[in-house]
């Protein structure tokens, strides 16, 4: 898949594209993405999903925007669809100040759109003015087809960004699963930390995600954690270590039956449910005996969740 992240884009043919955030590459993404596919290949076009970086709430907005996934993350969600390229199109108040009808020129016109897939509710331009009759009206004088998909419904309630950020902040990773269609995780490379897990024989793998990803409350989560095509259970805290004086949110991991050297290697760990708050522990003796109370509950949850 060619990654394109720059405001000059060339194409040799004709495209099949699909337009949006794609945060988190949901349910209602994947259809998207399944739709400019299937006509790509119906029409013998060169099949794109066309994002934005930075989030435009993150260009609009006073505090951080927080995404589901980053940037990275979301490229190797998409990748796996098998489509040819991903736009991840540079986004500024000057882009966004772009009038509808140029927007839709530029879509047709040089990134030579022929199939135009997008959502129900897609709005683009200044002032949010731009929609899907505009650019079914503008398509057709460009000989181009726009279609509309409907939303995507989970238990009777579209399926959004918003609504899975909630889940995340809940800890209801079951609900967050379907929603994805995968599980929520953290790609990230491993770094070196205290070491101090290593002195207690539970050694983590610590990893520093991107500012502006939503991560979940700080506490122990019940997670597995892919290596090198392997997967392995594990559990990871989110917090800031208070038992040995921590000031920094970290992501720290202790991989069940792993003794591999992991320092500037990537991981991802993928999470499926919560097991307690980050306590302040009075002694490193008590932290260890703790760690080894999670070990033996997530593995009761493993076998019972058949992961």
């Amino acid at each position: 898949m060619r990654v394109i992240k720059s405001e000059n884009i060339e194409e040799s043919g004709f495209t099949a594209v699909t337009l949006g955030n794609f945060d988190g590459v949901h349910l209602g993404h994947k259809e998207l993405i399944n739709s400019v596919k299937k006509y790509a290949e119906m029409y013998s076009l060169k099949s794109i999903v066309f994002s934005f970086f930075p989030h435009p709430k993150a260009v609009f907005g006073a505090e951080i925007f927080y995404t589901i996934f980053s940037p990275y993350e979301k490229e190797k969600v998409i990748e796996g669809f098998g489509v040819n390229e991903l736009v991840q199109y540079p986004f500024s108040k000057k882009f966004a100040a772009m009038k509808p009808e140029e927007f839709a020129r530029f879509i047709f016109d040089d990134i030579k759109c022929r199939v135009l897939i997008v959502g129900e509710d897609y709005c683009f331009g200044k002032d949010r003015r731009g929609n899907f009759d505009l650019l079914k009206a503008i398509g057709n004088k460009k000989g181009a087809v726009v279609v509309k998909i409907s939303s995507v419904k989970y238990k009777g309630v579209r399926v959004s960004s918003t609504r899975i950020k909630e889940c995340i902040k809940d800890r209801n990773f079951g609900e967050v699963s379907k929603l994805l269609d995968k599980p929520y995780f953290i790609i990230g490379t491993v770094l070196q930390g205290k070491k101090i897990g290593g002195k207690i024989d539970f050694p983590t793998a610590n990893i520093i995600p991107p500012k502006d990803k939503l991560l979940p409350p700080d506490g122990v989560y019940l997670t597995k954690t892919l290596y090198d095509d392997n997967s392995y259970y594990s559990i990871t805290n989110i917090g800031k270590n208070p038992t040995v004086g921590g000031t920094e949110r970290t992501v720290e991991t202790f991989i069940f039956d792993f003794d591999q050297e992991l320092y500037n290697k990537e991981i991802i760990v993928c999470f499926y449910g919560f097991i307690r708050e980050e306590y302040k522990f009075s002694s490193l003796d008590e932290l260890k005996n703790q760690i080894e109370t999670d070990k033996n509950k997530a593995i009761k949850v493993f076998k019972k969740l058949q992961l």
